[in-house]
């Protein structure tokens, strides 16, 4: 495995670099019959392309998307997808000084150490624009999970840099997410964080932030008790997002500062019979398993490595240099991040609930 495969049953493989000639993924184990269009798709990758406000990456690429196999008459066949986008606006001159010089915390050091060289255009691999096959193939996801169990998937900016947000997981909708460039829900707070990153920008540098990701009706019951845990597999699918440097599920860290009479979630049966907590400490999931209450959880990510501020690095040959990195960079990766997070709760939750059809016949 080389590591470009991610789940068991609805399973994903990606391929492409940032200045090749495409970006796609071959989906297997997509259920036959669902109906869905390019057109459905591409509204996802619309909410993670380049150039679609002043505070993201000027590069312009339309992320079109073609569905070359698996589909016919204008439904999943249930044999392999393959998904598409090809490159346009590449421009790999403005990476050439990237050619012998390692950008600090980037991923340039590593990649050459494990492979021997690397593509220093836009990144190769190690860039984000990888997740745009992500997104691609959570869409069908997402739209089966709505259709078969009236799943949804959401998520917001937070946090950026020391400024927070106060917003409501259970409550918060979709319109209010998108109705501001940096997607928080909070439109007063939102306006701050627009400011801080267009100072940010304006001086070469960058800046991260949190976001919150929020899974509503998903059913009791998925998960697996041991290795492949649903929190487990949640925080394996953030953590393997580019620049994300951390995870927590429910109370997260915070939850460590009270007691367990605090920390329980005290359970009660409703109208309906179904089980519910008064509480949400633990997210979602107990045990590894859902809980049938509403999932939430938090994802850091850190501030983009590709500045144009003068820093102090080392060369191919290790001879120390100095790098203000040229070309084309978000300054604050969190509007763009919003539908790769939703498209990685996607998958996960889309792989096991078809492995607990799969368990439960």
């Amino acid at each position: 495995m080389a590591g470009n495969s991610f789940g068991q049953l609805f399973r994903i493989t990606t391929f492409g670099e940032s200045h090749g000639g495409a970006v796609g993924v071959v989906v297997d184990g997509c259920p036959p019959g669902i109906e869905i269009t390019e057109e459905e798709i591409q509204v996802q990758l619309d909410r993670r392309r380049p150039g679609q406000s002043h505070i993201t990456t000027p590069r312009k690429e339309a992320d079109t998307i073609k569905i070359l196999s698996g589909y016919f008459e204008g439904k999943t066949t249930g044999t392999p997808m393959l998904l598409i986008a090809y490159n346009a606006d590449t421009r790999s001159e403005d990476y050439h000084d990237l050619m012998q010089a390692y950008r600090p915390s980037h991923a340039d050091y590593t990649y050459e150490a494990k492979y021997g060289f690397r593509d220093w255009r836009g990144s190769g691999r190690a860039s984000a624009r990888e997740t745009l096959a992500r997104v691609a193939a959570a869409a069908i996801a997402q739209k089966y999970l709505k259709e078969k169990a009236g799943i949804e998937f959401l998520s917001y900016v937070e946090q950026v840099g020391d400024i927070k947000a106060n917003v409501d997981f259970e409550t918060v909708q979709m319109k209010d997410i998108e109705s501001n460039i940096i997607r928080c829900p909070d439109q007063k707070t939102a306006e701050k964080m627009i400011a801080l990153v267009e100072k940010v920008k304006a001086e070469g540098d960058s800046i991260g932030g949190v976001i919150c990701g929020v899974i509503r009706n998903v059913p009791a019951g998925l998960g697996e008790p041991v290795f492949d845990k649903l929190s487990a597999d949640l925080g394996k699918a953030m953590l393997s997002i580019n620049a994300v440097k951390g995870f927590e599920i429910g109370s997260g860290f915070e939850g460590t500062k009270l007691r367990g009479s605090q920390h329980n979630d005290p359970m009660y049966t409703d109208a309906s019979g179904k089980v519910r907590t008064k509480t949400n400490n633990a997210g979602g999931t107990v045990g590894g398993i859902s809980n049938g209450e509403t999932i939430h959880f938090r994802v850091a990510f850190k501030p983009v490595s590709t500045i144009g501020k003068e820093q102090d690095t080392v060369t191919r040959d290790k001879k120390a240099t100095k790098l203000a990195a040229a070309g084309r960079h978000d300054p604050c990766v969190l509007p763009r991040a919003i539908p790769i997070v939703d498209a990685m709760s996607a998958l996960v939750i889309m792989d096991h609930y078809l492995r607990n059809r799969a368990q439960n016949l």
